[in-house]
């Protein structure tokens, strides 16, 4: 069998597995499917579904990803409200966070959950079936998508931000791990029953404190440069609600 027919088989036996595997989570959720089910449910053995998948976690993780189609979708609109790396940055986390509040369970099993092995190589196979999912999408943003670190996005993008004489170097690192522990947490919560907010309100709380967070590391000469809104924000950046 050739490279490109083996891709072919691949992609389609990658398809019938992750169709399966979607509509039981559909019915069952996320935490109550097996192997055998989604073999069952495909047509084929279980051990069939070991020649492509290491085990459930993974087949989870390449069956939830393709809900995050619609994020994909409104990254770069959100993304070219912005003039400027900080701007842009703080577009694409709004994003993010409006489409992982909807989804909380997804993506906390996308992000925050152990699944045994490394997530990077997880979405480097996932990208490498679907590749098609990048080609419409411009560099910059395919930089921010195709890292599973939330943290290792950030401090790759923000990195332009420096250059444009917005932030310190020394402030990278501090950017990125307090705006992964931010949305880490407020999603936890919120998958907890630990505050009692809508998803938009765990959205918008959440953006609150990542805008806070980095205007705090902006240089004072270059904080009127930046002018970000999000829903009834004002101009200075504060609330009106």
């Amino acid at each position: 069998m050739n490279v490109k027919r083996k891709e072919i088989q691949t992609a389609r036996m990658w398809r019938f597995f992750l169709d399966a595997t979607s509509e039981l989570i559909e019915e069952k959720g996320l935490h109550h499917i097996t192997i055998r089910e989604i073999a069952d449910r495909a047509g084929y053995t279980s051990s069939t579904v070991y020649n492509y998948f290491r085990d459930l976690s993974h087949l989870k993780f390449f069956a939830v990803m393709r809900d995050t189609d619609k994020y994909l979708k409104d990254l770069p609109g959100y993304m070219e409200k912005g003039s400027n790396t900080i701007e842009k940055w703080l577009y694409a986390w709004e994003c993010f966070c409006k489409h992982s509040f909807q989804l909380p369970e997804v993506y906390s099993l996308l992000y925050i959950e152990n699944l045994g092995t490394i997530p990077e190589e997880l979405m480097q196979n996932y990208y490498q079936v679907y590749a098609n999912e990048l080609i419409n999408l411009s560099e910059e943003v395919q930089s921010i998508i195709t890292h599973h670190n939330i943290a290792t996005r950030s401090s790759l993008y923000i990195q332009s931000a420096k250059e444009e004489g917005f932030i310190q170097e020394e402030d990278i690192p501090y950017i990125a791990d307090m705006t992964m522990l931010i949305w880490t947490g407020m999603l936890t919560n919120l998958l907890n029953l630990r505050r009692n907010v809508s998803k938009e309100e765990a959205a918008k709380q959440t953006m609150d404190y990542v805008y806070k967070s980095i205007m705090s590391t902006v240089v004072p000469e270059k904080r009127s440069e930046v002018n970000y809104v999000y829903g009834d924000r004002n101009e200075n950046g504060s609330s009106t609600s």
